[in-house]
């Protein structure tokens, strides 16, 4: 059976004598998008915190599968932006790496035409892309990404969506979306998980707006129009949360 890449087991979280998260349970396995989707305040960064290894649950177990390589594009980054500073040398910032390495990671996020830019010149969604393409370079294992498309207008966030769905085509990756936003965010992913301190319901999202617990935090005026578009699958999802690849 398909391993999975990070697995939370009934995780929580206890701090200042009140619970942030409780029996949260995630798996993710490789070529698989996970959105983790709540309210603000919910307990979604906590979570990702979790699934990074960064926070240690205070009860149940965070299993991370060993020697895979994790990247993570936070929410919020503070740049000094009198700085001049391109978009390769940005790249470059942590260690340097190979310009044909760059230009083809910045290929896979779309925008390998802005090398020379100036980071400070970019828009809100290019500067996304360049976030993304820095987290993947290395060719990560698991990804977590903490609300990719804050600041984007709307086709500009269905635009990063799919760039996403790209990284995993490309990278192979597993990743773990977080997001407080409804609408594209379900159309481009296999499962979703509908967190408020705890998980009210996951399954995969044409089933899950359907859920009492997901209406009542979300309300049900989603606009099927925009909340899915198909998405062509060479492969199923077993109850587990697994990915079969065999018909």
């Amino acid at each position: 059976m398909k391993k999975s890449l990070i697995e939370l087991n009934n995780c929580g979280v206890f701090r200042n004598d009140k619970w942030l998260v409780r029996g949260v349970s995630i798996k993710v396995f490789k070529e698989q998008i996970v959105t983790l989707i709540g309210p603000n305040g919910s307990g979604k960064s906590t979570t990702a915190k979790i699934a990074l290894g960064i926070l240690k649950p205070d009860e149940g177990t965070n299993l991370i599968q060993n020697n895979i390589k994790i990247s993570y594009v936070p929410q919020k980054l503070s740049i000094d932006w009198s700085l001049p500073l391109r978009v390769l040398d940005f790249m470059n910032l942590i260690e340097k790496n190979e310009i044909t390495n760059i230009v083809e990671t910045l290929n896979i996020t779309g925008i390998e035409h802005l090398l020379f830019q100036d980071v400070r010149n970019l828009s809100g969604g290019e500067f996304q892309r360049l976030l993304m393409a820095r987290a993947i370079i290395k060719k990560p294992d698991f990804l977590v990404l903490d609300e990719p498309v804050q600041g984007v207008d709307y086709p500009g966030e269905i635009a990063l969506y799919k760039t996403i769905q790209e990284i995993v085509k490309n990278i192979k990756c597993g990743i773990l979306l977080i997001s407080h936003n409804l609408h594209v965010v379900m159309s481009q992913t296999d499962h979703v998980i509908c967190l408020n301190g705890h998980v009210c319901c996951s399954g995969a999202p044409r089933s899950i707006i359907k859920e009492p617990e997901y209406i009542k935090l979300f309300g049900n005026n989603i606009d099927p129009t925009l909340a899915f578009y198909e998405h062509e699958h060479d492969h199923k999802h077993l109850p587990d949360g697994s990915i079969d690849h065999s018909h």
